[in-house]
C-alpha cells in the first residue's frame, strides 16, 4: 500500500493542481518538479477543472465497453454444460465450441468453484470454506485465550540435516527420534503468547501447559481468563483433565467448528511465526539447544518483537488496561 504523501494518491494529484491553478504556474515547471510527465499533469489539472477533488480520486481501468465479451446466452451454456458433465475448460471447449481460456474467465466471473473442490459424485461442495472473512478482534485481555500444539521433529545430537546438510545429515531411518510437542496459547486481543515443550500431547500435559500459561498471563498482566478455545484434537475434547482445568480458572471452553482451522487463526498464525523464527531460524547442533532457546525467543515475542496486527508489542497492549 503506498503512503498517503505518495505521487500517485489523490494528495500527490493535488499538488500539481494547485500549483498550476492557484499560483498560476506553467504546468511543465510544475511536472519537472513533481517528477511526473507533462501530460499526466494536465490530465490531472483537467480533471479538476471538470469535475473538482473527486476528479483526483482512482478510478477502475475497467473499459466502459466490452463488444467482444461472450454473449449472456453463450455463458449460460457454458455454465449448464459444466455443471451436467463437470468437466474442465480443455473438455468443455470440445463440448461448447467457446475457447478453453474464455470458458476459464466466464468460470470465474460467475464464481464457480474448481472441480478439485467438488464432489466426484454429486458435484456438491466439500471443499471447507471461511463462513465470514471480517476480522475479529475480542474487546479487552483474557476474553479469549487461543491453545493449540504445533509438532516438530526432534533433532539428533550433532545436528540434522539443517546443520549438516542434506548429504551429511541423513540418519539411519530405523532409529527413531522422536518429536516434541510445543503447546502454545495467545491472548486474542493483546497477541501476549506463552509456549512449552512437551514429549507428547495428552489431556493432562495440555491442562498443566493451560494452568502454568494463566500463571504466566497473570504475571504481565492479564489475570483473568474468560473463554478458551481449541480445536477438536482428543486432549481438548475427550479429555477429562483440560475441561477441569479450564473449569479452575473460571472459563468456558468453546471449541471451533470442525475442518475451519481459521476459528483459532490467532494462534495458527503465532504457531507459523514460531517455526519460522525459532525452530528454523538457525541450524541447532541438539534438540536441547532448540529447547533453551524458546524461552529467550517467547520473551522477544512479547517485549520486543512489534506485532502486526497492532503496531506495538504484546506485553505493552496488556499495559494500558
Amino acid at each position: 500500500m503506498l503512503h498517503g504523501n505518495a505521487r500517485l494518491t489523490p494528495h500527490g494529484r493535488a499538488l500539481p493542481v494547485r500549483r498550476v491553478i492557484d499560483d498560476g504556474r506553467p504546468v511543465s515547471h510544475v511536472a519537472k518538479e513533481l517528477g511526473v510527465s507533462r501530460q499526466c499533469a494536465h490530465r490531472w489539472v483537467a480533471r479538476f477543472r471538470r469535475e473538482g477533488p473527486a476528479g483526483l480520486r482512482d478510478r477502475s481501468s475497467r473499459p466502459h465497453r466490452t463488444p467482444t465479451r461472450t454473449s449472456p446466452d453463450r455463458e449460460a451454456i457454458v455454465l449448464e454444460v459444466r455443471a451436467r458433465l463437470r468437466f474442465g475448460p480443455a473438455r468443455l471447449e470440445a463440448e461448447t465450441g467457446v475457447p478453453a481460456r474464455t470458458i476459464s474467465r466466464i468460470l470465474t466471473r460467475h464464481n464457480v468453484p474448481p472441480l478439485a473442490w467438488l464432489d466426484p459424485v454429486t458435484g456438491a461442495s466439500i471443499r471447507a470454506s471461511r463462513t465470514t472473512r471480517i476480522r475479529y478482534e475480542r474487546d479487552r485481555p483474557g476474553e479469549l485465550v487461543h491453545v493449540d500444539v504445533k509438532k516438530l521433529g526432534r533433532i539428533p545430537d550433532g545436528g540434522g540435516w539443517r546443520s549438516l546438510g542434506r548429504a551429511d545429515g541423513h540418519r539411519d531411518r530405523r532409529t527413531k527420534i522422536g518429536f516434541d510437542y510445543v503447546h502454545a496459547a495467545v491472548d486474542d486481543h493483546t497477541r501476549l503468547a506463552y509456549a512449552e515443550i512437551h514429549p507428547d500431547e495428552k489431556g493432562v500435559t495440555a491442562a498443566g501447559f493451560l494452568i502454568r500459561a494463566a500463571e504466566y498471563f497473570a504475571a504481565h498482566g492479564i489475570t483473568r481468563i474468560e473463554r478458551v478455545i481449541s480445536d477438536n484434537a482428543f486432549a481438548y475434547r475427550r479429555s477429562a483433565a483440560f475441561p477441569s482445568a479450564v473449569a479452575e480458572l473460571g472459563a468456558v471452553q468453546k471449541f471451533i467448528k470442525p475442518h475451519c482451522p481459521w476459528q483459532n487463526g490467532k494462534v495458527e498464525r503465532f504457531n507459523r511465526t514460531l517455526a519460522a523464527e525459532w525452530a528454523y531460524r538457525q541450524p541447532f547442533t541438539s534438540n536441547q539447544a532448540r529447547a533453551d532457546a524458546l524461552a529467550p525467543w517467547i520473551e522477544h515475542y512479547n517485549t520486543g518483537r512489534t506485532h502486526s496486527s497492532h503496531g506495538t508489542t504484546p506485553a505493552a497492549r496488556v499495559l494500558p488496561t
